[in-house]
């Protein structure tokens, strides 16, 4: 390998995962750098090391890998639904959910096939059921629609609505333990790792680059660039994605009292609106048997400002500085919808309403506040939200711009498929 000495240690948590620690010492020289260490960074550094002999390696800034996104989110596998026939993400979801059910049982991360119902309340949402079969049906997953309460009941017992999608696909991973699992296999391909490893400045050097980080020097002929939040700002480094700035949104959750969860044998998702990137507030039963309620979708007042008190006056000030953003909340559906989240996110009451709305026999006191995450929307200059997952190659180097949900559904097909292009791209600038 071309790592040159490093210091570096192991820690085995009680779950029986690995975190591992490097300090550079001198200067580290690698083929190919990736940054960030999520679903999406570890599954590339996977696919390189398995389909090539480069020397990889995967910076993380955080000390645990799956810090951010990839690790905190609902768990839940997308089984393609609800993705335009065609799209990447109807693709990737479908195998994904696929590949990575098999890839679970393989390798014991903890997984449920619970299957979700998707709950019509109106005649218009059960038009739209109809629409999302057909999108299923051409996508290759299995569904089937019902009708009536009493139908939804021999589902879910305590829903309510006057018709329901049932996909039986969809399943509820431990997303991770799922990371650990990809980072131990790249790992055994040879790949190194650098946790509590800020990337701090790039610049070219020779035919490759040189990384500045708090933990030393690195030296890459290739940078992959997935780094999730920070993504749009790694790349622009590079002079790529100018014209395109991830708007954080802050999901919470609560999660239902213990001797209440039999209010959710599986998931249960109200109809999507097609206009919005996203679902609103649902049930999901999680790998660990807990029941989680949410997200909502609040703007962030930081990229990484997981608390609804918390705030980053720089990142806040960047976020409504953009034209982008300004031209995306001038349309008067999102003011509306915008308004409604931040309430959720300020008044528990708006919140559990929202939740009674698909189960109206939860009261307050059956919730309790739990985890929370940051979507990593990326928009255009336009106000346009960028909807599929999107990758943008410069000289020497590949850059996941997005990774939107359902990101980590889709992250071992996204991964294969970005290590291909990267390959690609590495031999022709050579």
């Amino acid at each position: 390998m071309a790592l040159l000495p490093h210091l570096g240690f192991c820690e085995f948590l009680p779950c029986g995962l690995i975190v591992v620690y490097c300090i550079a010492r001198g200067v580290s020289v690698h083929d190919i750098v990736v940054v960030g260490g999520g679903a999406i960074g570890c599954s590339v550094a996977r696919s390189l090391a398995g389909k090539s002999t480069l020397d990889v390696a995967v910076v993380e800034k955080e000390h645990h890998l799956a810090a951010h996104q990839s690790g905190r989110n609902s768990g839940v596998l997308h089984p393609g639904f609800n993705y335009e026939p065609g799209s990447l993400k109807a693709e990737y979801a479908t195998e994904g959910t696929r590949r990575m059910k098999a890839y679970a049982a393989d390798e014991g991360v903890p997984i449920e096939e619970f299957g979700v119902v998707v709950v019509a309340k109106s005649d218009r949402e059960e038009r739209r059921l109809e629409v999302l079969q057909d999108q299923a049906d051409q996508n290759g997953v299995e569904t089937e629609l019902i009708r009536g309460a009493d139908a939804i009941a021999e589902h879910e017992h305590h829903a309510d609505g006057q018709a329901a999608l049932v996909a039986p696909e969809a399943a509820s991973i431990d997303s991770q333990q799922y990371v650990y699992s990809l980072a131990r296999d790249a790992m055994d391909r040879g790949v190194d790792f650098y946790t509590g490893t800020r990337v701090e400045a790039v610049w070219r050097r020779g035919d490759g680059f040189q990384l500045a980080t708090s933990s030393g020097e690195l030296r890459a002929q290739y940078v992959v660039n997935s780094a999730g939040l920070h993504a749009d700002r790694v790349a622009s480094e590079f002079g790529v994605g100018e014209d395109l700035q991830i708007v954080p949104f802050r999901g919470e959750y609560y999660e239902i009292v213990p001797e209440k969860r039999e209010v959710c044998r599986s998931m249960i998702y109200p109809t999507p609106d097609p206009d919005l990137p996203f679902l609103g507030v649902h049930y999901t039963r999680r790998a660990d048997d807990k029941v989680i309620v949410g997200p909502n979708a609040v703007l962030a007042f930081g990229r990484e400002a997981y608390e609804n008190t918390d705030f980053d006056l720089d990142d806040l000030a960047e976020t409504l500085g953009y034209s982008g953003f300004r031209r995306l909340m001038a349309d008067p559906k999102m003011l509306r919808v915008g308004w409604e989240e931040l309430n959720k996110s300020y008044r528990k009451e708006m919140f559990v309403e929202a939740a009674q709305r698909l189960v109206p026999g939860v009261e307050a006191r059956d919730f309790r506040k739990s985890y929370s995450g940051i979507r990593a929307q990326l928009v255009s200059s336009d106000g346009d939200l960028i909807k599929d997952p999107l990758f943008e190659h410069a000289d020497s180097s590949t850059h996941v711009l997005n990774a939107v949900s359902p990101g980590l559904t889709c992250s071992l097909p996204f991964g294969d498929a970005l290590s291909d292009a990267v390959l690609e791209n590495f031999d022709a600038t050579e």
